[in-house]
Parts: structure tokens; sequence; C-alpha cells
């Protein structure tokens, strides 16, 4: 996707051109789907990052890619107040992103159908560039990276991906098949998607290549094989090239967007019986380490999905192990905005009403590893419901905590001020860990 490759650029606009991308329906939005907006709100990046919480009203937030603008009104919703910018090499995508943000009321957006390396003519800087299913269509990676980086505000955050070369290594095959079908010469159309389609069809159930095909093919049936099995200069990466990626393009890796996914220890039955090797060697392991040794071990994620941002911007942060009582103390509790619903406040009202304990990772389960259940009992939640309302003083909570458990259940003996802080303390390290709460510092 660089000025070098002219045709290779053509090619790609053309199939967005005939098949505008995603082909969501214009009335549907996205502010109830938790997981979406949790992901796009600026708070959720920034935090982990700095361990501060951001106002995203007056951002500057940048969709690169934003086809036919569904992310462009997730971003929206998900951070009120900020101004959206899209550009997409198509024009049909962009007239179709400028109809969904008019329909949907989100006044304060604009649309280029221009390419990503021409985004320096805008004169525009930003706070949050959002860059989905767009990176791994690039030659070279590292030319997309320094693009964006060329526009973002020295405080500001990228957020793209890269398909995997192990996760989708079938759809690889399958696209170099057709190209030598010749199916993908020119711009696919309803012809070489059906001509994909019946091969895949045609073959026996214990062919691998026929893992493919989706149970019911004909649904969505274009989008789907155009963004799978004829995707032009579609491309797969592995984490270390990511890491290249970053290094070459001045770029300091964040984090993973979906982080409590890539977790290399939960892929072990016994974490702390490991094998002698593997025990000795683990903890020396870099971030870039553990994650490509979780791909190699499970490649289950389709996207090695990702924030970064200008090298040396990270603000330094002490482990929350290693808090004092008086880093508590100085301490400002926010929810996260995504879990401030109606659905979880009545869900936290019931637990307090009914004394029972409350699943709290049935909300935001993106955040959570994959078979973890946390539950907050209901003096907990009853001491957290002012948040609800407005973010607290660690001081007001552990106040009200103790007010709340004025003795020991077992002993009847009254709950010491220190006992209160460690019991609420923990209990809000495992929340933060979810980002559930969010604990800012005043020093």
């Amino acid at each position: 996707m660089s000025k070098a490759s002219p045709e290779k650029l053509e090619k790609i606009r053309q199939q967005f051109e005939f098949e505008p991308y995603p082909k969501t329906s214009i009335d549907y939005s996205p502010k109830d789907n938790a997981e979406l907006m949790f992901i796009h709100n600026l708070v959720t990046p920034y935090y982990l990052r700095d361990r501060m919480v951001i106002d995203p009203k007056n951002a500057i937030i940048l969709d690169a890619g934003c086809g036919t603008g569904s992310k462009c009104l997730a971003l929206a919703q998900a951070n009120p107040g900020a101004k959206i910018v899209g550009i997409d090499l198509s024009e049909r995508s962009v007239e179709f992103a400028r109809k969904r943000m008019e329909y949907h009321g989100i006044e304060n957006a604009e649309f280029y159908a221009i390419g990503i390396e021409d985004l320096p003519q805008l004169g525009l800087e930003f706070d949050y560039i959002n860059c989905d299913e767009v990176l791994y269509l690039f030659a070279d990676i590292a030319d997309g990276l320094r693009a964006m980086r060329s526009v973002l505000k020295p405080q500001g955050i990228i957020r793209s991906n890269l398909h995997s070369e192990l996760q989708r290594y079938l759809y690889f095959r399958a696209q170099k098949l057709f190209q030598l079908m010749g199916l993908m010469d020119h711009n696919p159309e309803d012809l070489e998607i059906e001509l994909a389609v019946d091969t895949l069809k045609a073959l026996k159930p214990n062919v691998q290549l026929k893992r493919t095909l989706r149970s019911n093919p004909d649904e969505n049936r274009n989008e789907w094989v155009l963004m799978n099995l004829l995707f032009q200069e579609d491309k797969g990466y592995t984490i270390p090239d990511l890491f290249d990626g970053l290094r070459r393009a001045g770029l300091e890796f964040i984090s993973m967007v979906n982080w409590q996914r890539w977790n290399l220890m939960s892929l072990f039955e016994k974490p702390d019986d490991l094998p002698s090797f593997l025990a000795m060697s683990l903890p020396g392991c870099s971030i870039e380490q553990q994650l490509h040794l979780y791909e190699l071990f499970n490649a289950e994620h389709r996207l090695l999905d990702f924030w970064c941002g200008h090298s040396g911007q990270a603000k330094p942060k002490l482990s929350l192990d290693d808090w004092e009582i008086a880093d508590w103390k100085a301490t400002t509790v926010h929810l996260h905005p995504q879990l401030n619903t109606s659905e979880v406040r009545e869900s936290l009202e019931r637990s307090i009403k009914q004394q029972a304990p409350m699943l709290i990772t049935r909300y935001l389960t993106s955040s959570v590893p994959e078979g973890v259940n946390f539950f907050v009992d209901s003096t907990i939640a009853a001491t957290l419901l002012p948040l609800w309302d407005s973010p607290q003083p660690f001081t007001a909570l552990a106040d009200r905590y103790l007010k709340l458990k004025p003795v020991d259940s077992m002993t009847l003996e009254p709950v010491s001020v220190s006992s209160a802080i460690e019991q609420l303390t923990l209990a809000m390290q495992d929340l933060e860990s979810y980002l559930y709460l969010l604990l800012e510092s005043s020093d």
C-alpha cells in the first residue's frame, strides 16, 4: 500500500469500491455493545499505558481505513465530544460512512477519500488513531506505522492490527490456490466469488482446505469471500514481525488490545509446577518473547491486535503490589466508563439487597482471561456503589467499608482500619487488573 506500488493500491481500492466493507446496516448502533465500547474508549489504552484517567472530550480521533464507518460510529459513541476524522481509499465507502454518521446524529465528523500515506496533507495531529484491518495490506508495515506516527501527537496512541500468519494459514493457502486459478488477476467480482465457493464445496470433507468454508457459505457471501479467500494483498505476520515493524517505525509497544487473552501462563495446567526448562527460562523473557511463545503454543487469535505510541512516552508506574498505605490514601478510584451502565448497577444493587456475590466478570468479558470467574461479595459491592455516580477518593470508600463491616464476622471484634484497608485494597487490585476499576494517584 505504498506509492511505489500503484497497481497493488488500485487493486485494493477497486475491491472495496465493488464491495464496501463492512456491510453493517446503517441503523445499527454499537452503543450497547460494551465489549466494543471498552476497546474504542480512549480511557482504556491511556490508562494501560499511564495509569491516568483521561477525558476524551475534544480529542481528535482518526479512523484510518474507515470503510463504511462502523468503527467511526463506535469511536464517536465511546468518546462523546471527540472529533472523528475518517479516511479511506474507497469513495463509495467514505460516502456510506458520512451517511452513517449523519443518520446517528454525529455532527463532529469529517471524511476524506485518501490513503494513509497522504495523511500529512490534512494538516491535523491526532490524539488517537484507529487503524483496524488495514495495516497488513501494506507492502511494509513500517511504512504504514511511520505515516500514522507522523500525524500522532506526542502523547497520542495508535491502535492497529495484523493478520496472524499462524492462525490464518489455511486462508493464505486458499489465496495462493485461487491466484493460480487466475481468480485474483483482476478485481474479483461475482463470477470469481462463485468459482471460489464452488471449488471448496467440491472438496471431500477431510480435505484441509475445506475447513475454510463456512457452515453457511451463502450468508453475506461476497463480503466474506472477498475478505478471506480472495482478499487482495492479504498477508500474515507473527509477533516478531510486529515488534520489528514498531522498532523500524520509531514506535513503542503498549499492550495487546485483548491483553488478558495473551497470558502465557494461562496455557499451562499447573503454572506453579512447570517443566524445569520453562520454569528457569520464562521469568527472564521479554514481553515480545512471551507473546511469541503464546502464539507458537496456541495460535488462536486471528488478529495481532495492539496499541502503540511514541517511544519514551509511557509514564513510570509503581506496581500496585508495592503500594504503601500512603499511596492508596492519595488515590482517586474511577469506574471504567463502559461499566457505568444501568444494567450493571441494577445487578450490583441486587447483590447488595440479597447479600449475594455478584459475578462481575460477566461484563466486559474481553478484558478477562478465558474461563476466569470473579465474584464481588455484597459488602464490596455496597462499598463501590457510589462509583456509579462519580469517582471517589479511596479514603471515602475505606470509611464506607468500615461502616458496612464494623465487626469481624468470625470473632465479632471491631474491624481495625488497617484490616479494612487491606481487605479493600485486595479486592480493588483484582478489579483493577481487569480495568473494571481505574486507580489514579494524585502524586
